[in-house]
């Protein structure tokens, strides 16, 4: 399918930028949402028509808002929304301030929900398009460390599952796109909370495993399966990309059921049916 027209939050750096290009380079039309042009300048004559930039702060919901309207008016369709823009913040759950915590829900969780329901009302009226959300491996399992991070990736994954169910009825495929490490700005972006000096052995361990473990690819790596995932007539709700982290999720899912068939009988005996109290909901 030629000429898609895609609508890509974060759109100037990192993997946002990746698929920004990916999309330009088959002949696709971008809308490219970011606070900053950034590397967006260094290919707009390039591809003169095909991208349209918008100013745009996705934690600033009537923002989001005035941008989807522009850029469907401009090209008359949307065929393809990337909902990518995110940061990190990095802390023990106890060190984690209150402005990070905002920052980062506001951004991550609410910043997608509004350029969700942004678009929805012009996807609805097409009866079709596709919702692939950025979410991260960080979004099916956290760690010491990555406890914020997660939650707003969480919360994500939980939207989006409600989603795809109600989207489904017009048409729209919603797909939860799960990335592991690539070398992007959210490395050199990511913020870092207030320290307590009890955590430092904490983090010297933590240091050392990310150190030996750790395998981050190339952006443009992420783009050409994103590309991939974009083409499915049929795509699943959820996706990994890399190939470690693949195993990494498989090995914890395979945890967690086992770890349900141990405690099954504690499970199974909270639960017996009982009629409904007298006056209840009243």
């Amino acid at each position: 399918m030629k000429n898609r027209v895609w609508l890509i939050t974060g759109a100037s750096k990192g993997l946002g930028f990746a698929f920004t290009q990916k999309a330009l380079e088959c002949g696709d039309t971008v809308i490219a949402l970011s606070r900053t042009q950034a590397n967006l300048a260094h290919i707009d004559k390039k591809y003169s028509g095909q991208l349209l930039y918008i100013k745009t702060d996705v934690s600033l919901r009537q923002n989001v808002f005035d941008a989807v309207k522009t850029g469907f008016e401009h090209f008359g369709k949307i065929d393809i929304v990337v909902n990518n823009a995110g940061i990190m913040v990095t802390g023990m759950v106890e060190e984690l301030g209150e402005e990070d915590i905002m920052n980062t829900l506001n951004v991550n969780f609410l910043g997608s929900l509004w350029v969700i329901q942004a678009v929805m009302p012009y996807l609805r009226g097409q009866k079709q398009g596709k919702i692939l959300q950025i979410t991260s491996i960080g979004g099916l399992l956290s760690g010491a460390s990555a406890g914020l991070y997660s939650a707003s990736k969480f919360a994500l994954e939980g939207l989006c599952e409600a989603l795809a169910q109600e989207a489904a009825y017009f048409g729209i495929k919603v797909v939860i796109v799960e990335p592991g490490g690539y070398w992007t700005n959210l490395y050199l972006d990511m913020g870092y909370s207030k320290p307590i000096d009890d955590y430092n052995k904490v983090r010297e361990v933590l240091e050392k495993l990310y150190a030996e473990g750790s395998i981050d690819s190339a952006p443009e790596t992420a783009a050409e399966a994103l590309l991939k995932i974009a083409g499915l007539e049929n795509p699943p709700l959820r996706i990994i990309l890399g190939s470690k982290i693949l195993d990494i999720a498989m090995n914890n899912y395979e945890e967690k059921l086992q770890t349900m068939k141990r405690h099954e009988a504690i499970s199974r005996s909270a639960e017996k049916a009982a009629p409904m109290p007298e006056g209840y909901g009243a």
